[in-house]
């Protein structure tokens, strides 16, 4: 699978951006996905959900090219959890029922226990009836985090992506925001990218991209002992003070 951003084809030192990546994640794995910034890990789950379409090769789900069928079809089976998710102005709850406007309140209060949120919800002086603010002003970013996690839970999708879902967090709500993508992550096909090691060393498969290209792919400890791109990322993070 090859793909570029721009309409024409790569000039002369101009690489494609991403270049005969080629990789198959059995049903209910966590896939990692790593690699210095700008190596193509935004773009490869870009083509997943298909905001864009691959310039050659094909994705598939369950054996079928996402090509050929609709992208509503598609999207229902996706749940996606960013680093910086947008809530629109209106209250907690409509917030987490925007995958499933028809979800009841029993529901909706399950999402929100599994996802850490119930708590923080509950001691707001009008509960999920509270207004969030235009794209959760009003919530921390480790509260917006645990609504996107609800709302993902609510939404009961058979593909999970976490782009960078804790990045931007303290330790305290980073443990939090972990413990309930665990939970979220059972029995799904999960795609999680991320910059901190420490949060995929038991992910059933880590894919390591450097400029476009998949460069290695394996579990933590063979990558770690290969003496490649990831064991030098592991390296560099994990580095013992001087």
């Amino acid at each position: 699978m090859s793909f570029d951003y721009e309409l024409e084809p790569p000039g002369r030192g101009r690489p494609r951006t991403l270049t005969d990546v080629s990789f198959h994640v059995p049903a209910g794995r966590m896939v990692a996905i790593v690699g210095p910034s700008g190596s193509g890990k935004s773009t490869l789950i870009n083509l997943i959900a298909r905001f864009y379409d691959a310039a050659s090769g094909e994705v598939r789900v369950d054996g079928l090219d996402v090509r050929g069928v609709s992208v509503e079809s598609l999207r229902r089976q996706i749940g996606i959890v960013l680093q910086d998710n947008v809530l629109f102005s209106g209250t907690l709850e409509d917030n987490i029922k925007y995958g499933r406007p028809d979800a009841t309140r029993e529901q909706v209060l399950e999402a929100a226990m599994a996802a850490n949120a119930h708590e923080f919800i509950a001691k707001l002086p009008d509960g999920y009836a509270t207004v969030v603010g235009e794209r959760g002003s009003k919530l921390s970013g480790g509260q917006r985090q645990r609504v996107a996690i609800a709302r993902a839970i609510l939404k009961d999708p058979r593909i999970l992506i976490f782009d960078e879902a804790t990045s931007a967090l303290d330790t305290q709500s980073e443990r939090l925001i972990q413990q309930a993508m665990e939970r979220l992550m059972k029995d799904r096909t999960t795609f999680v990218i991320a910059h901190r090691l420490s949060t995929i060393q038991m992910a059933d498969m880590i894919l390591v991209m450097d400029g476009g290209r998949l460069v290695e792919q394996g579990r933590h400890d063979e990558l770690v002992t290969r003496g490649g791109l990831y064991s030098k990322l592991h390296a560099l993070q994990f580095k013992e003070p001087v």
